[in-house]
């Protein structure tokens, strides 16, 4: 069997509602337990957010839905809408938010694209490499083949699961017991850095006639769930001893009172390991596939935090494979950490920006906190 070069032919983006500024978020949020977050100000500072875009007014009611947004991007793609959703035969969805367990997000998609034919579809799940696994089914399917052309996203939902009478709860049961009413910086760290949001791109086995494409020379993936415990975590929490424990297992009212049902993070294991490994990994697959730091003319590093890039930075040097800063393309400040769905962004972003140029060479790096999993891929501009 012959296979097929992959190029992404278009992208978008959909992003809800009016961007939200720093002193704004808690008017979104809420106050947990109605005080100030006192984490708020410092993470602010770390990460360098300055935006992000919530599918949520100010009384928390809900704008859009997860699948909803993939659906607003996916029409993007085209002039014609009604038209060009009839040429896709796949549709690979990932995302760590879908809005429901069952049925699976990807067909949710499906659903608010009647245009569409029947067609095959696919759900990846995970965090912020879900995205980067739907990419690769597409791209995968694509070159065997198997599909002539497919869509891919990334996206997330995750504001309304910060919403502060998520925590309210808790932080009632703790002043009760005269402890500090605050939640946990594991439980607050991420109301402050996360984000909603899809991005998507269209793949085929044939460039744009007019106008640049992508070609997709590679996508690799790895994961150290067997060496390292899980880091990120939702609908489940850590027992005395380490040990997660799913959300089945606990009563009706610890999933309320214990907030089990939120996102949480170690954060101390988290800055020990998460830069390191996907550094060794990403030195591993440019040895694998015989590209040079030097041969790289786009750097697309998904950073939760800007807190983060001078560990990159640091790290790409110590590895022998630096990569200057001016070579970087990050939307991070503009659109905050929007998980799956933020490498799909900052490709939409640079592809419709006119500074590429024929030849160029993309690389994209994506890690996961969640049990350490990371996708790195290489695209040349044609």
């Amino acid at each position: 069997m012959s296979l097929k070069e992959v190029y992404i032919t278009n992208t978008s983006h959909f992003l809800p509602n009016e961007p939200v500024s720093n002193d704004d978020i808690e008017e979104y949020l809420g106050y947990i337990n109605n005080k100030p977050s006192k984490s708020k100000r410092l993470i602010l500072r770390n990460n360098g957010i300055t935006k992000r875009y919530y599918a949520i007014d100010k009384n928390g009611v809900s704008t859009h839905t997860n699948a909803q947004m993939v659906a607003q991007a996916v029409r993007k793609l085209f002039p014609n809408p009604a038209e060009g959703l009839k040429t896709i035969d796949l549709i690979s969805c990932g995302t760590s938010s879908p809005d429901q367990l069952m049925p699976s997000h990807g067909v949710m998609v499906h659903g608010e694209l009647p245009e569409t034919g029947v067609i095959e579809v696919v759900s990846p799940s995970g965090v912020c490499c879900a995205g980067m696994h739907a990419l690769k089914y597409a791209y995968m399917s694509v070159r065997t083949g198997e599909a002539t052309q497919a869509v891919a996203s990334g996206s997330e939902r995750l504001s309304r699961t910060m919403r502060a009478e998520m925590f309210d709860d808790e932080a009632a049961k703790l002043e009760a017991l005269e402890e500090n009413p605050y939640i946990g910086f594991e439980k607050e760290f991420l109301r402050w850095m996360l984000s909603d949001g899809a991005g998507v791109v269209l793949m085929s086995d044939k460039p744009n006639t007019d106008g640049l494409s992508l070609r997709i020379d590679w996508l690799d993936g790895v994961s150290f769930a067997k060496e390292l415990d899980p880091c990120m975590y939702m609908g489940s929490d850590k027992d005395e001893n380490g040990t997660l424990i799913s959300y089945k297992d606990y009563s009706p009212e610890d999933l309320i009172g214990k907030s089990i049902m939120s996102i949480k993070q170690d954060v101390k294991q988290l800055g020990e390991f998460v830069v390191p490994l996907g550094i060794t990994k990403m030195r591993e697959a440019m040895e694998k596939h015989g590209l040079q730091s030097s041969e790289i003319d786009w750097f697309l590093p998904h950073m939760s935090s800007n807190f983060f890039r001078s560990k990159i930075f640091d790290e790409i040097n110590k590895q022998n494979i630096p990569i200057p800063y001016e070579k970087w393309f990050v939307n991070l400040p503009n659109v905050g950490n929007v998980g799956a769905a933020s490498i799909y962004l900052m490709m939409d972003e640079l592809f419709h920006s006119g500074q590429l140029k024929k030849g160029e060479k993309i690389f994209l790096l994506v890690p996961e906190s969640s049990r350490f999993s990371y996708m790195y891929g290489l695209l040349t501009v044609v």
